[in-house]
């Protein structure tokens, strides 16, 4: 149909014949020219439309394929975390457990104790009854000694001796009763606080391993500390036990939630696959009316893009002419990062050289209409040496919102559409995305990308951005 539309007029003026005005077939020409003008002109209302539609579709679509791949990433990290909370549940539960077999040693260890310490006591006994005994011996020794030295006074001079030896003995007795005395105190104090340890050492025979914590009078209060010890370690078990199971079944729903989104994203990023088909026809549609040679909305844009392109392929093989740059700096891809940028902005050996020359013509378009946003030179690569001079500020350090809308210039853009019109070398292309301005707000343009060629090279593309 855009064929015919073209070759119909030319056929008439190729004739060199003049169309008498009622002439055959006079009137039907004129009036398909007119109705081809006005269907071509609705089609390219239609494709863009239809391309608006699309990048809607598109940019919704791939904002649903990010989210679904970050909720996908933050519950595999929470997966991670919860298999690391069940590895520290099953040391706490192995810990307890070890700690429930501490505790039965440990009552083991003082009932054996207990055992030791009635050996003790019954040894004690025997020891306070020993020292009765010579208690008694020694009582009964200083009577003996007693009664001898009064006969031993009694016999006079004869007696003396005997009487000396009686004292002695009687002596000897008195402090023989008095050390069996201390003994059998120091026994009696020692047995005492034996039977204190003993009392706290008991277990009452019918108390048996699992009697409760307040069994009673009959239970040591060592024992009774134990059992609650215990009690606690096997609650720490069964706290760990159900906390454990908890986790597995958490870590086994978060596994299913996790496959789902995996699911989901890859559904999203096959319908994002499909809109892009959509988004394609409608720019080749686009593109086919603008090339057919009817003006349409967009003939304006394309034709200053083209213009703007030509341009700086001029700049640039001036500057090559003159030495300001060597033809190997102007085409490097040997990128250099910006130390502390972010975004992260590069270098580039012709970055300078661009700054200079680029602004005179990408400033220039955009007092074309109120419609465009922006217009660009970038290599072929989607490396921006110079934006528009809004978007082209200093980066301010560490403060990544404001750098990303207002500090554009030496940066690297390598999506669909920026890598598009950089490596594009036909003589214009259109495309249609929805751009991202901050805040949560987008808006959907159209753009006219046309090729910077020096000399026989293709360097990259100028692109021109502008609303519908």
């Amino acid at each position: 149909m855009l064929g015919l539309m073209r070759r119909r007029p030319a056929n008439a003026g190729e004739q060199g014949q003049p169309v008498e005005p009622g002439a055959s077939g006079a009137a039907p020409a004129a009036t398909t020219a007119g109705d081809l003008r006005q269907i071509i002109g609705g089609l390219s209302d239609r494709a863009s439309q239809l391309g608006y539609d699309a990048a809607e579709v598109r940019g919704v679509l791939d904002d649903s394929v990010r989210e679904a791949k970050a909720q996908s990433a933050a519950l595999q990290a929470l997966a991670s975390e919860v298999q690391r909370l069940l590895a520290g549940l099953r040391v706490i539960d192995g810990e307890a457990a070890t700690g429930q077999v501490t505790c039965g040693r440990a009552r083991d260890a003082v009932l054996a104790l207990g055992g030791e310490v009635s050996t003790i006591v019954a040894s004690l006994r025997e020891v306070a009854d020993a020292a009765g005994q010579i208690t008694q011996i020694a009582l009964q020794t200083r009577l003996v000694a007693f009664n001898a030295s009064v006969e031993a006074k009694r016999a006079g001079e004869a007696g003396r001796g005997f009487g000396v030896v009686a004292d002695a003995v009687k002596d000897l007795a008195a402090r023989v009763e008095a050390s069996s005395k201390a003994i059998g105190g120091t026994v009696s104090t020692l047995q005492e606080r034996i039977d204190v340890l003993v009392r706290e050492t008991m277990l009452r025979p019918d108390a048996g391993r699992d009697a409760a914590p307040d069994a009673g009078p009959g239970q040591g209060r060592v024992h009774a500390a134990l059992q609650e010890v215990e009690a606690a370690m096997q609650r720490i078990t069964d706290a760990g036990h159900q906390g454990r199971a908890q986790c597995e079944n958490l870590a086994g729903g978060m596994h299913d939630l996790q496959d789902r989104t995996q699911r989901s994203a890859a559904g999203f990023d096959a319908t994002l696959v499909r809109t892009e088909t959509f988004l394609q026809v409608s720019e080749q549609m686009i593109e086919a009316i603008a090339d057919s040679g009817v003006e349409s909305a967009d003939t304006p844009f394309i034709r200053a893009t083209q213009q703007a392109a030509q341009q700086v392929s001029a700049l640039l093989e001036g500057a090559l002419r003159s030495g300001a740059i060597q033809e190997a700096e102007l085409f490097d891809e040997r990128y250099q990062p910006v130390a502390g940028s972010s975004p992260a902005q590069h270098m580039a050996h012709f970055t300078a050289l661009a700054e200079r020359l680029f602004p005179q013509v990408q400033e220039k378009l955009l007092s074309l209409s109120d419609k465009v946003v922006f217009c660009i030179a970038v290599d072929r690569n989607g490396y921006v040496p110079c934006h528009n001079a809004r978007y082209n500020h200093p980066q301010r350090p560490g403060d990544t919102l404001w750098n990303t809308a207002n500090s554009r210039n030496r940066r690297i853009f390598d999506d669909r559409t920026g890598l598009a019109s950089a490596r594009n070398t036909k003589p214009f292309l259109l495309q249609t995305y929805r751009r991202d301005m901050g805040g949560g707000q987008f808006v959907v343009l159209k753009e006219a990308a046309a090729p910077i060629r020096v000399g026989a090279r293709h360097w990259g593309g100028l692109r021109l951005a502008f609303k519908f």
